[in-house]
């Protein structure tokens, strides 16, 4: 099979809370458009994001990734969720016409998955149903930070919040994929298994890492591949059939 062009671009994308920017790595008559935003410490430049996008174009799927406006500003510290959130929905309102449609190859048909890493996840789970998402993509799932560990009264906080969120995508029908590490400690893959309806309920699915994949290990060379090096188990050509699943139902 020859292997497909990839074009890539970048973009600015205004938005209520600032300007975001977009990185392109599209293909011609995507099966799917894949959308994915970083987490708290850094913007996309990560060894799983830039690997994902590097590899799945050539599976038929266009990736987009997203640098959250307050990266873009400078600031060391992440917007609060419900920033996080705006800028993130009127990105994809943006994707969604020309001429960023255009630019990601995609019609209006196009099925767009979203996802992210960290705490870029949460806001994928948290907005999907208001995007329309086809489906959802999760790496690295922050189930409860570290600290809250220690102190019940913060890690009941701290579940009473992100669990809704992170089930909010299967609850409404929307099929969920999440790449975890088994010894994340935001949460192993165990843990968001038990603790979540991800891979018990409709068309979920948890892919277990087999090693940590906190902090991210700066970009490199080959893909999101298993490895001595690589943060993800899961193969470039499986995240790209996760990618393709219509939503439940259909």
């Amino acid at each position: 099979m020859a292997a497909r062009a990839v074009r890539t671009s970048v973009h600015s994308v205004p938005t209520p809370v600032g300007d975001a920017r977009v990185h392109v790595h599209a293909v011609s008559r995507p099966v799917a458009v894949l959308v994915l935003g970083h987490g708290a410490g850094r913007g996309t430049d990560t060894a799983d994001l830039l690997g994902l996008a590097r590899e799945l174009p050539s599976h038929g799927v266009s990736v987009v990734l997203v640098d959250q406006p307050w990266v873009l500003a400078g600031r060391r510290a992440a917007a609060p969720p419900a920033t996080l959130d705006v800028a993130w929905v009127a990105v994809l309102a943006a994707l969604a016409q020309p001429p960023l449609r255009t630019a990601i190859g995609a019609t209006r048909r196009t099925s767009v998955v979203v996802g992210g890493r960290s705490a870029g996840a949460r806001v994928a789970a948290r907005t999907a149903e208001a995007v329309g998402a086809a489906s959802v993509l999760l790496l690295a799932v922050p189930l409860v930070p570290p600290a809250a560990r220690r102190m019940p009264d913060a890690l009941a906080t701290a579940r009473a919040l992100r669990l809704p969120e992170l089930a909010a995508p299967a609850a409404a029908g929307i099929p969920v994929v999440v790449a975890q590490g088994e010894r994340d400690p935001f949460g192993s893959a165990s843990e968001v298994a038990a603790d979540t309806c991800l891979g018990r309920r409709g068309r979920s699915l948890l892919r277990r890492a087999a090693r940590r994949p906190r902090p991210a290990a700066p970009p490199g060379r080959g893909g999101p591949a298993c490895g001595r090096r690589r943060a993800w188990c899961c193969r470039p050509e499986q995240l790209a059939e996760m990618t393709r699943g219509p939503r439940s139902g259909e």
